[in-house]
Parts: C-alpha cells; structure tokens; sequence
C-alpha cells in the first residue's frame, strides 16, 4: 500500500515574553497552511504576569511549556533554553521547517544558521521587529494580521485599520515587475507573489488591508490587469500620463499714442 503524502512536518518555538497570547488562534490557523506543528513548546517564566495569559490556553493549542525562572535580573534563561532545544531538533533531522514566534532579534543567528542547514525558518512577531530578524527567515507573519478583527477586504465591520495604506505596496511591486524584464510588460500574478516573497520575506497582502494580492493590486489603481478567459492573471505597471498643457494668457499690447491713444497726464 503507497505511503499516505504528509504535510511538511514543523517545530513550533513560542518566545512567551515576546509574543502576546491572543494571536495564538491566528497562529496555529497560519502555521497550518504551512504544515504540521509536530512539536509545540513555548518558553517562558509563567509566573510573571507578562508570560500568564499563555498558561490557559496551553491545552487548547497542544502547547508544551518550558518553565524558565527568572533566578537572576538581566539573564535571559528563556532565550538559551529556545536555543539550545532547536539546535537539538535541527540536528534530529526530523523537521522540514521551522517556526520562530518572537519579535527579538537576539534569535536572528538561530534562524540563519537553521536555514544554513537547509531548512526552511517562516518568523512570527509584531511589525516593530527588527529587520535583521525578519530577512533571516524565509518568510515573517506580523502577528498584527493574525488578530481577529484585522481589516481585510475592506471589510466595513473591520475593527482595525490595516498596518499600512494601499498604495504603501506600489513601490515594491513596480520594482519586482522591472527585476522580471518581461518583453511586452506583462508578468504573471502568481510569480510577482513568488518573487515578492523571494525578495521581502515580511510582505503580505494582509498588512496593506487585503487577503488577496489581486484585491491589493486593483486597489493601488497603478496597474493594468488582464483576466483573459483561460489564461492566468497578468497585470503591468499603467503607463503614465502626460499632464495637461498649460494653458498660456494672452497678452494685450498697450495702445500707441498714433492709434488714437491719449497721453497719460502729468
């Protein structure tokens, strides 16, 4: 009997002192596009009121946690501990990716050397994250957008505004299109968000108030977009327009005294 195709398998490592426990719903929904959360621990000193929302819901999620008390001010054993237990997976061989949710930066080295090794690091944590963190990782959610209630669509009952205006995403599109030097202009809509993803690992339509790329893309209004029956989207950066002439005043030339003018008096 053929063996049964599985999903990617994932290791889920939760930073509780950097990562809030109100998108662990959104989390586990978006980890689960991704592949199956084999392992799931989160790192913590549960008795400080920062880390105790996680504590109930650890049940709900299958979550494992790793007590880590604060015995000594500025010593960060959470941190080491995180560590110390991906290294041992990564080298377990086990795992075809792995999923970091904190927004520290102190974890940018984990992630580099996880994908040294091969495999695939997808990040989790909120927009203040530091950059280093963020491109280190395959891909890297805002948790922002894993809130319910985010604004997508447009959604009128949306309780929040999305990260970043619409027309935010333009420039990185516009540049993505001219890195594909398609001959007529022209590129697949599938492959911009492939080469989006390759070349901003944080980019999701979602922080600009849309789920999908297509709905963004027509909101800018800076591109034309071909939906020909049988034929996957394409869109193309709208040409620009030449502002209008301005329309010059015409000039009256002053009347000559032979004309018939009269002499300005004295």
């Amino acid at each position: 009997m053929p063996s049964e195709l599985r999903s990617p398998r994932l290791a889920v490592l939760i930073d509780a002192d950097n990562a809030s426990a109100k998108i662990a719903d959104g989390l586990f929904e978006e980890i689960a596009k991704i592949g199956e959360a084999s392992v799931r621990r989160i790192y913590g000193d549960f008795s400080n009121a920062r880390s105790r929302g996680w504590a109930d819901i650890l049940s709900k999620h299958a979550i494992i946690p790793q007590q880590q008390f604060a015995y000594t001010t500025g010593k960060n054993a959470s941190d080491i501990t995180l560590v110390i237990d991906a290294m041992d997976l990564l080298h377990s061989g086990r795992f075809d990716g792995f999923c970091l949710v904190s927004s520290d930066s102190d974890f940018t080295r984990l992630a580099a050397r996880i994908r040294e090794q091969g495999v695939d690091v997808f990040g989790f944590g909120e927009q203040k994250t530091p950059e280093s963190f963020r491109q280190a990782c395959r891909r890297f959610v805002y948790t922002e957008n894993l809130l319910a209630g985010t604004a997508t669509t447009q959604d009128a009952s949306s309780k929040s505004a999305p990260l970043q205006p619409p027309d935010a995403a333009t420039p990185i599109i516009k540049k993505v299109i001219t890195q594909m030097e398609s001959e007529d202009g022209w590129v697949s809509l599938r492959e911009l968000g492939q080469r989006l993803a390759n070349l901003a690992s944080d980019f999701d339509p979602r922080t600009f108030g849309f789920r999908k790329l297509s709905d963004l893309v027509r909101k800018t209004n800076a591109f034309e977009i071909d939906e020909t029956n049988g034929r996957s989207v394409r869109i193309r950066v709208k040409a620009a327009t030449a502002p209008p002439p301005i329309a010059q005043k015409s000039r009256r030339r002053p009347r000559s005294r032979a004309a018939g003018g009269s002499a300005p008096k004295a």
